[in-house]
């Protein structure tokens, strides 16, 4: 591993962390959560569990995909995320009901999408692969 892997690393970690435990809560308080956003208590059940499912993933393939592969599907995911917060809050100010359902809607599902790929992707090359790797084009250079 690079040093300049290891923060990269750690930030996956954290990331994947943070969607397990965002997807814990969202089990503990479906109901009241539920309430709060204005979406039936088992979108939020159905949201949790795709977190948690994503944040597991994320965690288990850690260290056998590529970084550039998981840093890649942070950022589509969390870019989705903004975006969805930003639909759901233009429909709840425009006063519709439906905010709420397109912020948990896009976190019941793309948690899964980012998992499924993360799953699919190429494993990462051995580190001795990359090592050999740098060094021939620490020759060339």
């Amino acid at each position: 591993m690079t040093p300049s892997a290891a923060p990269r690393r750690a930030g996956i970690v954290a990331d994947g962390v943070f969607k397990a435990l965002l997807g814990a809560a969202y089990l503990i308080g479906a109901s009241a959560l539920g309430e709060l956003l204005g979406v039936s208590a088992w979108w939020m059940v159905a949201s949790g569990l795709a977190l948690l499912v994503g944040g597991g993933v994320e965690l288990t393939c850690v260290r056998s995909r590529p970084i550039r592969t998981h840093v890649r599907l942070m950022v589509a995911y969390d870019t989705g995320w903004v975006l969805a917060a930003l639909v759901g809050l233009l429909v709840a100010w425009r006063e519709g009901s439906a905010g709420g359902e397109v912020w948990i809607g896009y976190q019941a599902a793309a948690p899964l999408v980012c998992a499924a790929l993360l799953l699919i992707a190429s494993p990462a090359p051995p580190a001795s692969d990359t090592r050999a790797g740098i060094r021939r084009w620490r020759r060339r250079a």
